[in-house]
């Protein structure tokens, strides 16, 4: 036992990636629906191992991860927070904002009520609120206050022992309250869901690991004209005007003695009996073609039609607020075939594609079609999602230094210049970065996979340098203060969900239940709870609601941090 003490010691980095394995490991135990996370259980790994003493890493370390994390946290939902400021998203955003300030007042009560300081306040609220970030703009904010080494290094362990002892309960809370408000208010969430799906024009269920939808929104078949057919002698023109446009021909094939050749759509071919005709569209739309003649169920590949699938997103403020309905028919105006929606994601969250589900700022479209055609729609609508593999290390290398120069921003207060930190400087320029992405194509792109590892890895390397570093002292601060925090947590997980939603209810009118609850999870960040809510709802009508209110509550809570720091360093 000794040589491993020994070695962790001489090898501190060991203990970090020790910390980082057991915590992740400890993180996917599920006790019913609860799971820990890899994030609070890498901190209490770290906090453990930093009682075996003499284990120190560079704050250099915790530092450089903090910012990449914090600026991914900008870069991730900057397109999603700006596209919030619209005036049909304005009552969902102003409760979104509504939580984030009465989780603020509660934790600055009740730790001016329990007697807390600095640093167990912003643990307070970092796991009461399930915020991490605040972790670490709250310990930039008490690095600014330019107090003894000793007092400093005491108040950012705290941060970490309040965010561990009320971090459970943190995430159990907004799982129960999904449980809970339905309860009270004698809702059947499954029900109301279907409701809300059949009013947005239909409906899509909720997909496990997995699993994919066997019957697609979009499909291609092939039909043989029989004689006897009402669409023979019509033109191409004709029979597309009959399938108000929910079908396109893509290809005739006509047979001419022993050869089959392709007719040339461009000039509009008159339909002949035993022509095979190619058809693309909504797969609702195929019964249509019972009157044109025989399904094909065999052909050759040779006579196959070959199609694109194309990722765009959606840049074109024109387009944001609409309808896909509408998006599709006006995409498709002056284009001879049609190009089809197959799939809408936003922040990462797959969309139902129904006919009137409203589409934002940043959301990525799958379309299938002709190339041609989609190139010109594509055009109209944004540009490219960029490759798996692209990242542009250039605009996001700057867009660090941007941050860490916006850190050095300050002003005086009582004679003392605070500074806003290089966290809250990476924050701001994250969300320019994440902006300019949604604005000029070419410039800030980082793949998604990329963003979403160092936005996780960037996080678990700083808790877990916090926990390691905090060492023997955590272990006082949780003796001395362990049930106050617990039963504090308890309070300021609970008060800001139930005064929100009565408020989102009876003020705002947020009545649907379903967007009431997805309003009240995506507002305190709660992905647990929305999965517990999409487990409910059984498909994704909650996910607009979500990520729109999820975007904008992450901000907020992070700047809390330092805002907290400076409220009970006035009023204590």
């Amino acid at each position: 036992m000794s040589f491993i003490i020994e070695q962790l010691r001489d090898y501190p980095f060991i203990a970090l990636f020790l910390s980082l394995g057991l915590g992740y490991l400890i993180g996917k135990i599920k006790i019913g629906k609860f799971e820990l996370g890899g994030i609070a259980g890498s901190l209490l790994v770290a906090v453990a191992l930093g009682q075996i003493g003499g284990i120190a890493i560079s704050n250099e370390v915790k530092s450089i991860f903090f910012a990449l994390f914090i600026f991914m946290v900008g870069y991730n939902g900057g397109p999603q927070f700006f596209s919030s400021f619209r005036l049909s998203s304005l009552t969902r955003l102003f409760a979104s904002f509504v939580m984030t300030f009465v989780g603020l007042i509660t934790v600055v009560l009740l730790s001016k009520w329990a007697g807390l300081d600095k640093g167990l306040a912003a643990g307070l609220a970092a796991g009461g609120l399930t915020q991490s970030a605040i972790i670490g703009t709250a310990g930039n904010a008490i690095d600014q206050l330019n107090l003894a080494p000793d007092v400093t290094s005491t108040l950012k362990t705290n941060v970490a022992v309040g965010y561990s002892i009320t971090y459970i309960f943190g995430s159990l809370g907004p799982i129960l309250m999904m449980s809970l408000i339905p309860m009270v208010m004698g809702w059947n969430i499954t029900k109301e869901a279907k409701k809300l799906a059949e009013k947005m024009g239909a409906g899509s269920k909720q997909l496990n690991e997995g699993e994919f939808s066997a019957l697609n929104r979009v499909s291609s078949r092939a039909y043989q004209v029989t004689a006897n057919s009402m669409f023979v002698g019509k033109s191409v023109v004709e029979l597309e005007e009959a399938f108000d446009a929910d079908l396109t021909i893509e290809a005739i094939y006509r047979s001419q003695k022993d050869t089959e050749s392709t007719l040339d759509l461009a000039k509009n071919p008159i339909l002949a009996a035993d022509d095979k005709v190619y058809l693309t569209g909504l797969t609702q739309a195929f019964p249509k073609v019972t009157s044109l003649g025989i399904e094909l169920g065999e052909f050759s590949e040779e006579s196959n039609v070959v199609q694109t699938q194309q990722k765009v997103v959606l840049t074109n403020k024109k387009l944001a607020g609409i309808t896909l309905r509408k998006l599709h028919d006006e995409t498709n105006a002056r284009i001879r075939r049609g190009v089809y929606i197959t799939q809408l994601s936003r922040m990462g969250h797959d969309i139902s594609t129904l006919p009137e589900t409203e589409l934002h700022i940043g959301d990525e479209i799958t379309l299938v079609g002709q190339k041609e055609d989609i190139a010109k729609v594509i055009k109209k609508i944004g540009y490219n999602s960029p490759l798996p593999s692209v990242t542009d290390f250039v605009t996001m290398s700057f867009g660090m230094v941007l941050g860490y120069l916006i850190g050095e921003i300050g002003f005086t207060i009582g004679g003392s210049h605070i500074a806003l930190g290089s966290g809250l400087g990476c924050l701001v320029s994250g969300l320019l970065v994440g902006y300019l992405r949604m604005r000029t194509p070419r410039l800030g792109s980082v793949n998604h996979g990329a963003a979403n590892f160092m936005q996780t890895f960037g996080l678990a390397v700083f808790v877990a340098v916090v926990g390691i570093n905090a060492g023997a002292p955590a272990l006082t601060a949780i003796k001395e203060n362990g049930v106050t925090l617990l039963l504090l947590g308890v309070l300021v997980t609970l008060i800001p969900q139930v005064l929100t939603f009565l408020f989102n209810y009876y003020v705002l009118k947020i009545k649907n239940p379903v967007e009431a609850l997805a309003v009240i999870a995506g507002s305190r960040s709660a992905n647990p709870a929305f999965a517990s809510l999409l487990e409910k709802t059984q498909n994704s009508t909650p996910v607009p609601s979500f990520t729109m209110t999820y975007a904008v509550a992450n901000i907020f809570l992070t700047l809390w941090g330092p805002i907290i720091i400076n409220l009970i360093t006035k009023i204590s």
